[in-house]
């Protein structure tokens, strides 16, 4: 062995160290674990007290049937759970809730999405317009159902129709306001998605010669995909849980044509058993709606590290 070969050759690179491994048994030590529940703690306190419980006494309610208009009630155990969720009255609610969801959630999120896009531009004066297209968020739902009502209202309104005595426009004339607050939500939702959207990415696909409409489907949507995923949940759940708009604007008529789920539930105020069984069927049905739409469009949605 020549002398050279013995000598230790001096390195500029720092010497790498390696992360200590940690077994998967004892991955976190008890002081660790208790650490993390007393963080959790107060989120656990409040869903406890402002979920857990009250929707187990809400399970509890819909085994008692009301008698004598809820004078008083005898319990029937799971017989009225069959009953009403099997019946005539829950599948009409159900279907109108879900017409009034055909009816807001496309329209809100696409023309939403199209004055996100439209505002997102550097040009002199766009924060006035930014701040236009979002004010209808500033605006309650009591409030834009009242303006619609007398926007088209038969007598007084600036567009005299009566759609809300026709059986197949009712639920249209109650879906407008949620529509027009829709708009806005999909508006401030996608402009903060497409301000995290790199510039340099457009100007590559613009060199590359993407015209607008290009860019549009084939990068700046699926880019802000994780945004529009989130929008379609929300937007979908707010649709199920519509009352406000019906009360105002139909009443749930003309015969019972704009009823929704919740409405049913509201009309329930004599008798608790049946409306709690009607409250537990909307949680089930918006749980495995949403259940469906993330197993479904998780899979088309482009995730940046990916």
């Amino acid at each position: 062995m020549s002398v050279t070969d013995s000598m230790a050759v001096p390195s500029d690179d720092p010497p790498v160290l390696e992360a200590p491994k940690r077994s998967r048994r004892g991955k976190y030590n008890a002081k660790e674990v208790g650490l993390a529940f007393l963080f959790l703690l107060p989120s656990l306190a409040v869903f406890v007290a402002f979920f857990y419980l009250p929707f187990s006494r809400l399970l509890s309610w819909g085994t008692y049937e009301s008698v004598r208009g809820g004078a008083s009630y005898n319990e029937v155990g799971l017989r009225q759970y069959k009953d009403v969720l099997s019946g005539s009255e829950f599948r009409q609610g159900l279907w109108h809730s879900l017409q009034f969801v055909l009816y807001t959630v496309p329209a809100g999120l696409i023309l939403g999405t199209l004055l996100a896009v439209a505002a997102h531009r550097r040009l002199k004066g766009i924060k006035v317009y930014q701040a236009i297209f979002s004010s209808t968020l500033a605006s309650s739902v009591a409030v834009s159902s009242v303006i619609f009502f007398f926007l088209f209202n038969p007598a007084v309104g600036y567009f005299r129709v009566n759609w809300a005595a026709e059986s197949s426009m009712a639920m249209f004339a109650a879906a407008l306001p949620a529509i027009w607050q829709n708009l806005g939500l999909a508006f401030v939702i996608v402009l903060a998605g497409l301000q995290a959207v790199p510039d340099e990415v457009m100007e590559a696909a613009k060199l590359d010669g993407y015209g607008p409409w290009r860019r549009l489907t084939r990068i700046t949507l699926p880019l802000i995909s994780p945004v529009l995923m989130f929008l379609l949940v929300i937007l979908v759940i707010y649709g199920f849980q519509a009352f406000a708009q019906i009360d105002i604007i139909t009443k749930g008529g003309p015969a019972g044509a704009s009823e929704t789920l919740v409405f049913k539930i509201f009309k329930q105020s004599q008798d608790y058993g049946k409306g709690a069984v009607l409250s537990v069927g909307l949680f089930f049905v918006t749980l495995v709606v949403t259940f469906f739409q993330f197993a479904i469009l998780d899979r088309r949605v482009h995730y940046g590290d990916e």
